[in-house]
This record gives C-alpha cells, structure tokens and sequence, in this order.
C-alpha cells in the first residue's frame, strides 16, 4: 500500500497524519516543499520517500514533477488533509488514475456557493448567498439578501477573511479589508449557537462522528482580541439540541457525493431548534480539533483516519467516556511573553481534568492572533459530564492570563 501525502511537514499536524498511515502498514511517500534537511526526524522516520518541490500550490509544476518521480509507479492513494491542497490532490488522482475524490465533488467541498446549491438542491436548508467578484456584485448580492449578511472568501478554510456586516455603511470598509481576496460569498447573517459535526466516511457512509460546539461562536471569537475562545466536544449525539445538525450531516456528506476520509461541517441552531447548514471540507478539522475528540473518545483519530484511507474500515470504540474542552490564550500586551498569572491556581483547582497545557512558555514570541486560531497556546480539559467540563473550561479563560511586553 504506496500512499502518496501531499505536505506531510505542514501544518504540524499533518506530521500525525503522516505517522497514522505509516503504523497502518503504508509506504508513505511524501510531497511538499518543506526542505528534506528540515523535516523533523521523527517526520522522516514514517517517510519511505520524499520529494521536495519548490511551489506546492504550483499544480502544473507539482503533478509533472510527481510524475517523473514516481517513473510510472502507480500509488494506491493520493491524500492530503490541508484544505489548499485537496483540489490539487483530486487533479494529481484523475493524472495517475489513482482512485478516490473527484476534482468535481472536491470542489462541491470548496467552492462555497457552488456547495450550497448543491446542499439546497436536496432539500437542505441553507443560508442565501451569492457569490461576488467585484464591489458592484458584493454590493448588488447585500442588496438582494438584506443586513446583517456574511461576507467571505469563496475558497477560505476557517473564518479568515469573513467578516458579519450590520449594514451599508459597513460594506465598503469591509471590501478595502479583504482586497486580497478574488472571489467572495455574500451570505445571509444566521443567529444561532455555532456547532460542527465531523466524521471519518467510508465510501460517503459515516464510520466515526463528533459533534463540537464553539464558545463563542467563531466569527465572534476571530473578532475579540480580549476573548480565549473554547471548543467542546460533546458525549451524547442524540442530545435534542445537536440531533438535528446530525441528520442535517449525514444528508450533506450525501448531497455533496463524499467519498473516504475526513469531513468537517459547520452548522448553526437557531433559537426555536432549527439546524441550518454553514459550509463542510473534506479533510480534517484544524484548531487541534482532531485533538481534542481523541481526548474525549480515548482514540487515534489520525491513525483510525489513516486506517479508513488505506484499508476501508474504522476501529474507533463507539463509546465517549468523556467530554473535552479546548481553550486558546491569548496574551495581552504586544512583544513577548512576560508573565503567566492563575495557572498555578487553576491546577489545584483542577489538576485531574487538565489533560494538556501547551501554553507559550516565558520568553517566547507573541502570535499573531488575526492569522491563528491557536493564538499564544492553550489547555485541554475534560470531564464525563458535560456542563462540569464546560465550567473547567469557562474558569481557564478568566482565570489565566498571559502577559506579553
């Protein structure tokens, strides 16, 4: 089993994925543009073979490039889980005759107005949107869906770039913002608490399921400096308030013609119980999500995901013992971290629900919060009972402060 990785270096995580497939009993042969010398040894250790190319989003360059690497070998999969590289991953498949995702149900998961016709189109109920290439059809499409509306890239991954308009004297400000950005989806705004329902597909069928809610809702968050945004993972998916953005789930993955492998969705459930469907990728959550549904089902989720890709089956216990809380820091004050206040006091507080602490250490950089989720680090907390693990998790963000000077 040859399984060709696109960037198995970058993100970090993607190293977890590259390991999943080796302990799986696949030659991983990796493609990225990460130097050979400076992948980590641990990295290179699951790696058969490597090869470096100088412009990963270069699709042309990269797939003739691969093919004289490869010298008219065929692998048996071609996959990646970093969302700017899955269009590339369907074209390299239909080159080398690999089976797997199609470039057109690929771009179903990219493309967010074309994916919303097509959720829509099977009876789904979606937000309105357009899509708009120049001021006059961003302002046109606001005109037509009416304030509050979203505004965000057509082809974005997470909410960088998306920004909530109250109204029209917001609009333009908004549009010098996101200049950088060829094509944008006008959306109509949902008011709503803001879940997310993955899985792990074997041939579009769900072999693993989870179901996240974010504290505040992630625009909200992306937005707040002041705010240490939390995650959770929650235990029971037949709870009333997440069963309907379940059904909702499983009949996008059908909609959208998913195949094998990861799924991340987001979706909305408005105050009278109403799940409404926001946008799905076909590849991994990021924010450490994988993470923190390993934590709450006491699984490998990169090395069951890898299981999935290469053999079609999924060893995952159904069973979540618990409920676990992520939640990133965010250091006040601009140049490097200075000072941590409530750490010490939060792990006596408690010290048996704290499964992780990656917070910067003294010394270290501050991030820049606007372009990563992860923010100056963070903890991961968790509980068998839900609201216990919430509360933990609430207590992190007030309680701990990080300086930065």
């Amino acid at each position: 089993m040859d399984v060709l990785f696109l960037s198995p270096a970058y993100p970090p995580e993607m190293a977890a994925f590259t390991r999943g497939l080796a302990e799986v009993g696949a030659r991983v042969l990796g493609v990225g543009d990460s130097l050979p010398e400076a992948l980590p040894p641990a990295l290179r250790g699951h790696l058969a073979d490597y090869l470096h190319v100088p412009r990963i989003m270069d699709e042309a360059d990269v797939i003739r490039r691969v093919g004289g690497w490869l010298g008219g070998r065929r692998p048996t999969r071609i996959e990646t889980n970093w969302e700017p590289l899955t269009v590339l991953a369907a074209r390299m498949r239909a080159a080398f005759g690999v089976p797997g995702l199609t470039e057109d149900v690929v771009i179903g998961f990219r493309d967010k107005p074309l994916m919303r016709e097509r959720v829509e189109a099977a009876g789904l109920r979606v937000p309105r949107s357009e899509r708009a290439r120049t001021r006059g059809e961003a302002w046109a499409a606001a005109q037509r869906i009416g304030f509050p509306l979203i505004v965000k890239p057509v082809a974005g991954a997470g909410s960088a770039d998306t920004f909530r308009v109250e109204g029209p004297g917001g609009l333009d400000a908004v549009l010098d913002q996101i200049r950088h950005v060829p094509e944008v989806s006008v959306e109509e705004f949902i008011e709503g608490d803001e879940y997310t329902y993955e899985t792990l597909c074997v041939d579009g069928r769900p072999v693993y399921e989870s179901v996240c809610q974010y504290f505040p809702n992630a625009l909200v968050a992306r937005q707040n400096e002041w705010i240490s945004p939390i995650i959770q993972s929650l235990r029971d998916l037949d709870d009333e308030r997440v069963a309907p953005g379940v059904a909702l789930g499983r009949s996008v993955l059908g909609a959208l013609g998913m195949g094998t492998g990861f799924t991340h969705m987001e979706w909305f459930r408005k105050p009278n119980g109403e799940a409404v469907f926001g946008e799905i990728a076909c590849r991994a959550p990021g924010a450490n999500m994988v993470d923190l549904m390993n934590y709450t089902s006491d699984v490998d989720l990169f090395r069951e995901w890898a299981r999935v890709v290469c053999w079609g089956r999924c060893e995952a216990p159904a069973a979540r013992p618990f409920s676990a809380a992520i939640v990133f820091k965010r250091a006040e004050g601009q140049g490097r971290i200075a000072h941590v206040e409530g750490l010490d006091a939060f792990r006596r507080r408690h010290r048996g629900a704290i499964v992780r602490e990656e917070l910067l250490p003294v010394g270290a950089p501050r991030r820049d919060w606007k372009q990563t989720f992860l923010s100056d680090g963070n903890l991961v907390v968790r509980h068998a009972d839900g609201g216990e693990a919430l509360r933990i998790a609430m207590d992190a963000a007030s309680s701990i402060h990080l300086y930065a000077r």
